[in-house]
């Protein structure tokens, strides 16, 4: 009998061994479309929700909702993986869940940061039913232009020297294009127009992009134009001047500040101001022709004192249709636009609230006035219909609207609905820097520019620079930990609607230009110099990052002159010409190839995302559904070395050898496109990086 006891004794312990270790690796469910059906659903509608383990590798898998803890089902096995399903319906409110995966004795959690043994609330995964963003900009490639810099296509309505005074000093013309901005530059002006965009947009179709995206081009004093003067127009300095004063001939009458009539003459000539309309809506006709998108930059936190809501340098004050500025008079209409300190004051100059206490960049006072609160809402979609059917806005410095937070929050659902009613599929992108889930439920920003979960981790792990260049930290360059723990979790506050539409962005018009970056230089072009931007740049980590870009989650976005090898440290030097005739046509042919690529490959709009391997300067990641995969491995060291990638998370058999085709590779000196074939034996992949190098890998399952 004791006998029997310890052959069966001997039996269980054999069968026990038997049984695969758990392996939590497996575990994987995301937001997108792969394990979320529909991914955006309505209210009412039933989800259908999936989890992947791997097979016979666990007891039974739950889908936890608060009080709701319901067993998913078994569906298939699949490349060594079981897939669970359950079904959902949604009602209005947010739907928050988890899941809890039992093996034995053993109970872990499942959420938006990977496996826990303890569950989290916050991390939790997100549906916010009836939140569906513009199925168009899902990665779709963006363009940014800072208009004024990028080509002088029509030299009629250029701004001249000595047209008008701006914060103390006469505007500019740059008469050299390559020239160097000026440090306190935003009175030059170098020229680039609409007609410019127009005339490259041939160049910006075979460049592969699908969205245009323009800083503000509304009537403003300076170059960069966030001080608008006229919502309702298009600067003429950008658009059209059909009309203008007779060379010598002073228009108006005169005055102290008579060289600024020129200037009053073009900008608030409703002539010019209606052809300027006209050639943006000539403009975006055009684009859309061409099938591509267009949006806009609002400014809607502040305006500028030239504004003719405020009229501070009195531009407006005797110019027929135009009612006294809020400076000007205080029986303006206006008066309530703005914050003003001392309203007793008037005429004798009041202080007001200014952005940042600017003083040129009133902060516009919603509190205090439903017109004006209506008039942007106005603004939001006369610019998003008929003529000019723009597909969108960007929103400048949008959390700081208002004078609260939840004032801010009614405002942009209000903005949202005006927008949405006049144009459904456009899109409301805002600049916004820390955690943006508050603003993202559905009923306010479709998305943010992507700082925190790609521009500002990716610049730590492959260069070790601050994003202005101001700071060099040797404990995050090439630290790839730091970069997965970054990117983990800052995407959790993108849920998934939000982060296949976010502008990933390697530089803008705030920000030092990547390519300087490469050089490890900090510094600004007040002190170091406009020739330190270039000096010692690394052509090759560049195109590491833009192989990155093409290949993350999100919408790609360059920045003018990004691909064409332009350098520049922080504003305003980030803002210098485009360099025809002086292009990196290697830079430019390689933003061609991945951008190809990052269209050609659908799962690089939608796909899954998880992390295979990483080490010191080393990192691979898989875009993935069950169909196919793209692996991206990077070398970031200067020498070449072999690496072994596990591919098996992303779905690939190891269950013999798997073909994979290599679609690009870049080094340290070149790159291609020439398709080599690999092999991964029993879900490993071996190959030799090289130094400096990227490499973009794709397969398609057999049995798909």
């Amino acid at each position: 009998m004791e006998h029997e006891k310890k052959d069966i004794r001997r039996k269980m312990q054999y069968i026990l061994n038997m049984r695969p270790v758990f392996n939590k690796e497996a575990l994987f469910s995301d937001g997108t479309e792969y394990y979320r059906s529909p991914s955006e659903p309505k209210a009412g509608d039933t989800v259908t929700i999936k989890f992947r383990t791997q097979r016979n590798n666990v007891d039974s898998v739950y889908l936890v909702s608060g009080n709701l803890r319901k067993q998913m089902e078994y569906s298939e096995t699949e490349s060594g993986f079981d897939y669970y399903t359950v079904q959902i319906t949604v009602g209005e409110a947010v739907f928050r869940y988890y899941f809890e995966i039992r093996y034995g004795s053993v109970t872990c959690y499942y959420n938006n940061l990977g496996v826990s043994m303890e569950r989290e609330e916050r991390l939790d995964f997100e549906i916010y039913p009836g939140f569906d963003t513009p199925k168009w900009a899902k990665g779709a490639v963006m363009y940014q232009i800072y208009v004024d810099r990028f080509l002088n296509g029509d030299p009629t309505n250029d701004v001249v020297t000595g047209e008008y005074a701006y914060i103390g000093e006469l505007s500019s013309q740059v008469e050299n294009w390559s020239k160097i901005p000026a440090v306190m530059g935003v009175r030059e002006f170098y020229g680039g127009d609409l007609q410019g965009i127009m005339n490259k947009l041939d160049y910006l179709q075979d460049l592969g992009v699908e969205v245009i995206y323009l800083n503000p081009i509304f009537v403003s004093p300076s170059n960069h134009k966030y001080d608008c003067q006229d919502y309702d127009y298009v600067d003429p300095h950008y658009g059209r001047i059909v009309e203008d004063c007779e060379e010598g001939v002073l228009c108006g009458d005169d005055r102290d500040n008579s060289h600024a009539w020129k200037y009053i003459k073009r900008v608030t000539n409703k002539k010019n101001l209606e052809a300027s309309n006209e050639l943006f809506a000539k403009l975006t006709a055009e684009i859309h022709r061409r099938g591509m998108k267009i949006i806009l930059d609002g400014v809607f936190n502040h305006c500028g004192s030239f504004n003719k809501w405020m009229d501070r340098e009195r531009i407006y004050e005797k110019q027929e249709g135009y009612p006294k500025g809020a400076y000007v008079s205080a029986d303006s209409p206006y008066r309530n636009f703005f914050s003003f300190n001392d309203p007793d004051k008037w005429p004798y100059n009041p202080t007001y609230d200014g952005w940042w206490a600017h003083d040129t960049l009133p902060k516009l006072n919603y509190e205090g006035s439903r017109e004006l609160y209506d008039y942007i809402l106005h603004v939001g979609q006369k610019w998003v219909s008929a003529p000019y059917n723009v597909d969108g806005w960007r929103l400048d410095v949008a959390a700081d609207l208002g004078h609260s937070n939840e004032f801010n929050h009614q405002f942009w659902k209000d903005f949202r609905k005006a927008v949405k009613e006049a144009n459904p599929n456009a899109i409301i992108l805002a600049e916004h820097y820390g955690n943006p889930e508050g603003w993202l439920k559905g009923d306010e920003w479709d998305t943010v520019m992507n700082y925190d979960a790609f521009m500002e981790p990716l610049t730590w792990f492959l260069t070790g620079m601050e994003k202005h260049s101001d700071e060099y930290r040797e404990d995050l360059y090439g630290n790839s930990d730091a970069f997965i723990g970054a990117m983990k979790t800052h995407m959790r506050a993108l849920h998934m609607s939000a982060l296949q539409i976010a502008m990933n962005e390697l530089s803008n018009h705030d920000h030092s230009r990547f390519l300087t970056r490469t050089n490890h230089r900090v510094g600004r072009i007040s002190y170091a110099g406009a020739e330190a931007a270039s000096e010692g740049v690394n052509t090759a980590v560049m195109r590491e990052a833009v192989a990155i870009q093409m290949t993350w989650p999100g919408a790609p976005t360059v920045y003018y002159g990004d691909e064409a090898g332009l350098c520049g440290f922080t504003d305003p030097d980030n803002r210098r010409s485009y360099p025809w005739g002086r292009e990196d046509y290697q830079m430019i042919d390689f933003h061609k190839a991945m951008i190809r690529i990052h269209r050609k490959y659908e799962i690089l709009k939608t796909g899954s995302l998880a992390f295979l391997w990483n080490d010191y300067q080393g990192l691979a990641y898989a875009r993935f559904s069950r169909e196919e995969q793209i692996i991206v491995i990077i070398n970031n060291r200067q020498e070449d070395r072999e690496v072994e990638i596990p591919l098996w998370q992303a779905g690939i058999s190891r269950l013999g050898d798997v073909k994979l085709q290599r679609i690009m590779v870049s080094d340290k000196d070149n790159f291609t496109e020439q398709e080599e074939e690999f092999v991964a034996s029993a879900g490993i992949l071996r190959v030799l990086m090289p130094g400096t190098g990227v490499m973009v890998l794709w397969h398609k399952n057999q049995n798909c």
